[in-house]
């Protein structure tokens, strides 16, 4: 890193090895309406909800949200004040009123009794607080993935979740898609035999989504965009275009790069077809590449290779030919593989497989929002509760910081505790900037 940056990995590392592990508590007042609040939207009643986060991915689930006739939105909450602008348009012109209602801070949103759910869309440093108050507040949650920015404060989410009996939606939709359910239910129906390797293949490099590659020079904020705020928890660092939406995500302080922007989808499907939905590894190696200079500082290239029960190896690599974009499980008799572009196995003929009535059947959804409402309403499990986007999101986390580390680490599944390094077990959590806490 260059000495205008930001941290660099030395100090990045430093940093983390020097921070007390996250405690899991839950300082904040709750009303007796939140903790009662287990049914209060009836089948046939409408959902109003709130939508935490518009400038991108909260966009999109916004706009699916108002797809939906059973659901009103009736407030946005943002940051950047031409993403709430924006929202509150699309929102005001949908519902032919102008009704939205449009907040700066989160909490004021939240205070509000008449919301039901909210949709939370915020850079990854950002999940965990504003979804640990929704609960708390009584809200339901439609969360993004990964479900959180490290280990710590994802089980706070999940913690929180349980202690206010919310429900809550991950946006891993994929398990929403046909192929990916077929794929999985012929390996959980034992059509390629034990399963003994999975290799789950993720994009590597930086993408510059947000057209700000290289406008690293530090200034004054635009007037339009709360930076303290957008910060939050985040350790300080000078404002520049290339730090903030959309590229956010190529810098450790707010994300954890193509790793952690993808390990919701295609290592939640491996989850899934292995019936994983709630266990981890216990044994963590990796490998990656990280810039040697500029802002960005997430891996470009990486491989990470666990271990789990029933002798079964996992491998997430970004950036290496050997490994295929998607997921594949190999098993004694062969192979299925599923993406985001078709669905693949050896022998073919299992493509033509049906799926026995006394066979395993994975869940049918009717849409990965639609199936948010719905459980909203019945007071069901969803397709992706936190605690499968939690453990989803495990293998990414512990791999980012045996790279980091540049070592092997062993990791408690149950417990989730690394043992026998304490540097490492300090890696599970980040400080937060004052006056930002769990």
């Amino acid at each position: 890193m260059n000495g205008n940056n930001s941290i660099g990995r030395r100090q990045f590392l430093k940093g983390l090895a020097g921070a007390a592990a996250t405690a899991v508590g839950f300082p904040y007042i709750v009303s007796a309406a939140a903790l009662g609040k287990s049914g209060s939207v009836a089948a046939g009643e409408r959902i109003t909800m709130g939508c935490i986060g518009v400038g991108w991915q909260g966009t999109s689930n916004m706009n699916s949200f108002l797809g939906e006739k059973d659901c009103r939105i009736v407030a946005v909450c943002d940051a950047a004040k031409s993403h709430l602008q924006d929202a509150v348009n699309r929102i005001n012109s949908h519902y032919k009123n102008k009704d939205c209602a449009s907040y700066h801070d989160f909490r004021e949103l939240l205070a509000r009794e008449d919301i039901d759910a909210v949709s939370i869309g915020l850079p990854d440093h950002w999940h965990a607080i504003p979804a640990v108050e929704a609960a708390a507040s009584g809200k339901d949650i439609f969360g993004e993935k990964p479900l959180s920015h490290n280990l710590a404060e994802g089980r706070a989410i999940c913690n929180a979740v349980a202690r206010y009996r919310r429900v809550w939606q991950t946006g891993s939709w994929q398990r929403s898609l046909e192929n990916f359910r077929f794929a999985c239910e012929l390996v959980r129906n034992g059509r390629i035999g034990k399963v003994h390797t999975v290799q789950v293949g993720l994009p590597a490099g930086h993408t510059d989504f947000a057209g700000t590659k290289g406008q690293e020079q530090f200034g004054p904020p635009p007037g339009e965009l709360d930076y303290e705020l957008w910060l939050g928890p985040a350790p300080y660092a000078p404002y520049c275009p290339a730090r903030v939406h959309k590229n956010w995500r190529w810098h450790l302080d707010y994300g954890g790069g193509q790793l952690m922007d993808w390990v919701g989808h295609h290592v939640d499907i491996a989850h899934w077809g292995l019936g994983f939905d709630y266990a981890g590894p216990y044994e963590i190696e990796g490998i990656g590449e990280y810039p040697k200079d500029g802002l960005w500082n997430t891996a470009t290239k990486y491989r990470i290779t666990t271990k789990y029960r029933d002798d079964i190896t996992m491998i997430i690599a970004g950036g290496h030919s050997d490994i295929r974009s998607g997921t594949k499980w190999i098993g004694q008799d062969g192979w299925v593989w599923v993406d985001r572009g078709g669905i693949d196995a050896s022998p073919k003929k299992l493509l033509e497989d049906k799926i026995g009535p006394n066979e395993t059947h994975l869940f049918k959804s009717p849409g990965h929002w639609r199936n948010f409402l719905d459980c909203v309403k019945s007071r069901a499990t969803t397709l992706t509760p936190c605690e499968v986007g939690h453990r989803s999101a495990t293998p990414g986390h512990l791999g980012q910081i045996a790279m980091l580390l540049g070592r092997k680490i062993r990791f408690n599944p149950d417990t989730e505790e690394i043992l026998g390094d304490e540097t490492a077990a300090r890696m599970l959590s980040r400080p937060m900037r004052s006056p930002w806490h769990l």
